[in-house]
């Protein structure tokens, strides 16, 4: 049985696909049961669902019971409803880790992020490092992935831009003309992640994953209008500016878009230094407008005001 935690998740959904597919048997661990099952992003798969907190170490270790390897993919990218990058992302991580131990389970496989590292004075980046290193510091037979931005149909990144298309109908602020990412495709995350569970020569070894193409915060807010078939005039926004906009938005919505500690992040590159993909992914998918124009093209305003208000 592999234990998928956060498994009804943006990436996690699409891992459980990969392994539906792969004909493993799968349990999704979910905070909420109900509303995880009344989501259409694991509608109709032949999965067992286990509810549990990683916040909660006392919910982990029933849910855990006859596992025999375990996914890890809870993690935020935005604080909201007093969720804190410190409690979810290293300390839910550890919880985790200490369930997988109590109940015998040795394969644990963690998604980390590029450029996660304690010693970053970046709180998201920080924490995703210390969970690493509580990872690494464990005597499982793990394996880590640190993927870049990573890009698709759900991805909180590059729709995000082309879902503000609505809301900016003459002039397109360029947030950062010399940030840089390299974004890759969800589902060559995924089918990495499924094709190391049972490869011995990802024991304990950390990969970095990285799309066939690097691009500026530019390029990709151009490709994703491009994807949608706007035109706008391209406005480049002055940090110091775009920072006063940004806490308005963490004030005014339940849900912002970008808040201070992502904006942060434009000063880290998000580039690997040995992209691993094509050792699990044979022809990666770039991040292109074609390529993201059919999920793209169904966004629309009142999707974009519900997922900024938090309807």
């Amino acid at each position: 049985m592999i234990i998928v935690t956060g498994g009804s998740g943006y990436l996690g959904s699409h891992i459980v696909k990969k392994l539906i597919d792969a004909e493993k048997p799968v349990r999704v661990l979910v905070h909420n049961r109900k509303r995880a099952e009344q989501e259409s992003r694991l509608r109709g798969l032949e999965i067992e669902w286990a509810e549990g907190d990683v916040t909660q170490p006392e919910t982990l270790k029933s849910a855990f019971e006859g596992g025999e390897a375990i996914v890890h993919t809870v993690a935020i990218a935005i604080e909201k409803g007093g969720l804190k990058y410190e409690e979810i992302n290293a300390e839910g991580t550890r919880n985790v880790l200490e369930a997988a131990k109590s109940t015998g389970i040795q394969r644990f496989i963690n998604i980390s992020q590029l450029g996660a590292d304690s010693k970053l004075p970046y709180r998201f980046l920080a924490s995703k490092g210390k969970a690493q290193e509580y990872v690494a510091a464990s005597d499982l037979d793990w394996t880590a992935f640190r993927p870049s931005v990573i890009w698709g149909p759900e991805d909180e990144f590059a729709n995000t831009f082309a879902k503000l298309v609505p809301l900016t109908p003459i002039i397109y602020p360029i947030v950062d003309k010399n940030a840089r990412f390299q974004p890759i495709w969800v589902d060559d995350v995924a089918t990495a992640t499924v094709k190391s569970l049972d490869n011995p020569e990802t024991y304990r070894k950390e990969y970095e994953l990285g799309g066939p193409e690097i691009l500026t915060l530019e390029e990709i807010e151009r490709r994703a209008l491009k994807a949608v078939g706007a035109k706008r005039v391209f406005v480049p926004f002055p940090r110091p500016l775009l920072k006063i906009v940004v806490s308005l938005m963490e004030i005014a919505l339940p849900s912002p878009p970008v808040t201070g500690s992502l904006l942060e992040l434009l000063a880290v590159d998000n580039v690997t230094k040995k992209n691993a993909i094509t050792q699990f992914v044979t022809e990666p998918r770039a991040f292109t407008a074609e390529n993201a124009t059919p999920y793209m093209k169904e966004f629309n305003i009142s999707q974009t005001l519900k997922q900024f208000f938090g309807k």
